[in-house]
């Protein structure tokens, strides 16, 4: 499982997923996949979230259009904490 927080760098330094790595969506605009994910099967779980799951549900679109298939709008860091104790 891959987890993803499309907030911005400062952001993700005050406090993020445990494990979690940071791509903001600027990254993922910018054409092409991100080098994070250039090795990553197409196929593997990936979360992603935000502060309010809007920025994750953006990013999710267009790993959709890269031809990832296995995401999950997390929406925000304590929702995706929750999940992951479960």
């Amino acid at each position: 499982m891959l987890i993803i927080d499309t907030r911005e760098p400062m952001e993700y330094n005050m406090g993020h997923v445990e494990g979690a790595i940071n791509i903001s969506p600027m990254k993922f605009m910018a054409g092409g996949v991100p080098e994070e994910l250039a090795n990553t099967p197409k196929d593997e779980e990936i979360i992603l979230y935000c502060v309010s799951g809007s920025r994750s549900n953006v990013v999710g679109h267009i790993l959709r259009q890269f031809g990832f298939t296995n995401i999950t709008n997390g929406i925000n860091q304590g929702q995706v904490e929750r999940k992951l104790r479960g």
